[in-house]
């Protein structure tokens, strides 16, 4: 009895397995691809950015599925870029040329390419009117966060602080823990490059007056020692509650993949970026230069 009831258990198996059970059944669908961005920390623009991009990708690009992941910044990003563990990263343009060129925090060239310039960071030291902060030559002895160790804002915070010729006493955080430590008193300013505004430093100006230390004059000869990335330009008044606006320098901003990325999925990426300004997008440093598969987008060509 008992063996037939097995037999008649297996034979009842078999059928659900068979031909007409599948009748109305949808194939299953083939995995996905993950494509990994690398973006930055809590606070700053990458990781809006990084993230709107990931979920661009999952919708709108068949077969293949986006994950932003929170990183320290462009170093960061750009190993994680060379070493495979993520395929498209969000990087400051003098971490980019860092790395293509192999120095600094790079020991050997990164082989990567941009899909696009797409926006300009602006190099901000903030600070509080009552700091007697007011130049760069006032940091001797302060308390100053220099940025999340391996972002681009350390870069060109410690470039600063090397053109200038000044030694303050550094800590390095990112935007919004180094918002959080000058709320508590725990530094005198900090360092952060990214575009404006940033929402860590409007949530702290809606609580506490902020200042802004002019940079603009030394833009000149960081030009000079660490390539033409950097340009002049004011962060416009009304931004963090400031009265007037306030010079500085920025840097622009790029989504760079490796450079042997298929010509075709690089111009399905460029197409999903979003990009205000076509002309400013396609202007990126000569040693990093355009993907060709972007250049196909931007030319209206098909991938």
């Amino acid at each position: 009895m008992r063996r037939a009831l097995a037999l008649a258990a297996a034979a009842l198996l078999l059928a659900g397995c068979g031909g007409n059970s599948t009748v109305g059944s949808k194939e299953p669908e083939p995995p996905r691809e993950t494509l990994t961005i690398a973006t930055g920390g809590k606070g700053g623009i990458y990781a809006v950015y990084g993230a709107k991009l990931a979920k661009e990708i999952t919708r709108k690009l068949d077969g293949y599925r986006g994950r932003a992941i929170e990183t320290t910044g462009s170093v960061q990003n750009l190993l994680r870029l060379r070493d495979g563990k993520a395929q498209i990263a969000l990087t400051l343009g003098d971490t980019a040329l860092d790395a293509v060129e192999g120095r600094e925090k790079f020991d050997q060239p990164v082989r990567l390419r941009a899909l696009a310039q797409i926006y300009p960071s602006y190099v901000q030291l903030i600070t509080t009117p009552t700091a007697g902060i007011r130049t760069l030559e006032d940091l001797p002895g302060k308390r100053v966060s220099v940025g999340s160790p391996g972002s681009g804002t350390e870069v060109v915070a410690e470039r600063m602080l090397d053109v200038a010729g000044v030694e303050p006493q550094r800590t390095r955080l990112g935007v919004a823990e180094s918002a959080a430590a000058l709320e508590a008193g725990d530094i005198d300013a900090f360092f952060w490059s990214g575009g404006v505004p940033t929402d860590a430093i409007t949530e702290l100006s809606k609580r506490h007056e902020l200042a802004l230390v002019d940079l603009s004059r030394w833009t000149r000869e960081m030009r000079t020692r660490w390539g033409g990335v950097y340009e002049r330009a004011a962060i416009p008044a009304g931004t963090y509650g400031l009265g007037a606006s306030v010079k500085t320098v920025t840097i622009p901003n790029y989504v760079v993949v490796d450079e042997h990325m298929d010509a075709g999925l690089a111009y399905d990426l460029t197409k999903l970026l979003t990009v205000t300004d076509r002309d400013r997008a396609q202007h990126v440093i000569a040693p990093v230069g355009l993907h060709p598969g972007a250049q196909d987008y931007y030319a209206g060509a098909g991938p």
